[in-house]
This record gives structure tokens, C-alpha cells and sequence, in this order.
């Protein structure tokens, strides 16, 4: 999978030097990936959660952050629309950001 873009992730690691070493590695477990479908997703992830319009709720640092990513499966492409913590999470509707 192609991620866009990895300073996304970078700028809230610096901000949050907790969850480095998590996203580092959502990142590149992802970047090695191959999804076809969000069953692929569930299998790697069995926490992550299916959101409509192909976006994927991810837990980072037990469940302490949120990572939102909109997928393209034909082209193998993962957009970074949302990382914040999980009382941030709750003040966004996941399915439009």
C-alpha cells in the first residue's frame, strides 16, 4: 500500500513522542500490506474498524489515539484523513473527515 503522507504521521509523533514507535510501525506494516478488501484489513488489525465510504478507524497506543485512512483498494492507496487522540476522535464524524 501507498500511504499519503508519512509527515502527517511524523508531525503528530512529534507532538505526541508516545505514539512514535506505533505509528512507525502501522506504517510500515501498512507500506507492506496488500489489501483487497477490509476483510484483509480485519484479518492484520482485528481491532480496526469499517466505516463507510472506505475509511478504516485504527487504535493507536491501546486505543489511546485514533488514525483515520481512506482507502483506494483498485489503486493500493492509503490517505491519512485523521490522527488524534481518542477525545478528539469523538468530535469528528469519522465517515466525512
Amino acid at each position: 500500500m501507498r500511504i499519503i503522507a508519512k509527515s502527517t504521521l511524523r508531525e503528530f509523533w512529534l507532538k505526541h513522542a508516545d505514539t512514535e514507535q506505533a505509528l512507525k510501525s502501522w506504517y510500515q506494516e501498512t507500506n507492506k500490506s496488500i489489501w483487497k478488501h477490509p476483510n484483509d484489513i480485519k484479518a492484520e488489525y482485528p481491532s480496526a474498524s469499517i466505516l463507510s465510504n472506505n475509511r478504516i478507524v485504527f487504535n493507536i497506543k491501546g486505543n489511546s489515539y485514533r488514525l483515520i485512512v481512506k482507502i483506494n483498494y483498485d489503486y493500493q492507496m492509503v490517505w491519512i484523513r485523521f490522527i488524534g487522540t481518542h477525545a478528539e476522535y469523538d468530535k469528528i464524524d469519522a465517515t466525512t473527515i
